[in-house]
């Protein structure tokens, strides 16, 4: 196994509980008022070409956390604005940290660190994927409901970097998933596809965001334009205004079923003020368990390191 975390098919199921059980371990004893000191002296290079406030903030809070230092580095502080080969700056980099944590456009800007790199390259996030949020999104989801596998995921809205890794979580995971993106908004195909092979329960794309959330224990949804989308807003905007998520399509699922949003969240376009303030959304709580999956990543592959 890659000590890299490039997507979450990097991970069969039992290595993925294991994020999540120890994720859980470490909240646990952070609200007990343990101090842990598993990463003293250890860095952590956060090279971030896309900016984020709570995958910045959730990496150094997880990483000082364990007793460990970060250096924060945005596009413009690294070669990488400069056209150096990425196989030189991981080269480079693997003699000064002992991990990186990057944050980019192209899945193939992760894929290719991690084959020079001999230090754990991390994917905070690329167009294709978003592994850690993911985690802490399924951390969530069982912190509230129980084991994922017995229950019904439904994703409303674009089929984004989140989709494509909700697919690949089922796959391994083994949930059921329904998927609703309007046409022309799919997740990747080859993605969903290998998915669906190796699935125990279903993984359906379906049009109607009613139909994909009937019977659901968890609703999910993100922005309509993501990073990087920003000129194409008015247009999605219009396209995707019945995949709203919203009182009436909370109705449809099941009375106890709980909604995701990663944020930052667009109040009156993917989700209501009403849903997003509800009881039922778990939003805030999705955003404090990053920071504790990113403990148990950043504990796992730096150590294993040595």
């Amino acid at each position: 196994m890659s000590n890299h975390l490039l997507s979450l098919w990097d991970f069969d199921k039992q290595q993925l509980n294991a994020y999540i059980n120890r994720a859980m371990q470490l909240k646990k004893e952070a609200a007990q008022g343990v101090r842990h000191h598993q990463l003293d002296a250890k860095v952590v290079a956060l090279i971030f070409e896309k900016p984020s406030t709570r995958t910045r903030v959730s990496f150094e809070s997880a990483m000082y956390g364990m007793g460990g230092q970060v250096i924060y580095l945005s596009g413009r502080d690294t070669q990488l604005a400069r056209n150096e080969p990425l196989k030189d700056m991981a080269r480079v980099m693997s003699r000064y940290v002992h991990a990186m944590v990057v944050r980019t456009f192209g899945q193939e800007v992760v894929e290719e660190l991690g084959r020079y790199s001999s230090v754990p390259v991390i994917n905070a996030l690329t167009d294709l994927f978003h592994p850690c949020q993911v985690l802490s999104d399924i951390m969530t989801v069982e912190e509230v409901k129980g084991e994922i596998g017995k229950l019904k995921i439904a994703w409303v809205g674009d089929g984004n970097n989140m989709a494509n890794t909700w697919i690949q979580a089922a796959s391994r995971l083994g949930f059921e998933l329904k998927l609703a993106c309007p046409p022309g908004y799919e997740p990747n195909p080859d993605i969903l596809a290998a998915a669906v092979r190796e699935s125990v329960k279903p993984i359906v794309l379906v049009r109607d965001p009613a139909e994909a959330v009937r019977e659901a224990d968890v609703i999910n949804c993100d922005v309509w334009a993501s990073m990087g989308q920003e000129h194409e807003q008015q247009e999605r905007a219009a396209i995707f205004q019945t995949y709203q998520v919203n009182g009436k399509l909370l109705a449809a699922a099941r009375a106890d079923a709980i909604v995701l949003h990663c944020l930052p969240a667009h109040r009156g376009e993917e989700i209501t003020e009403e849903v997003l303030e509800g009881a039922r959304c778990r939003a805030f709580d999705q955003s404090e368990n990053k920071m504790h999956i990113h403990k148990a990543i950043l504990e796992k592959h730096i150590l294993a390191e040595g």
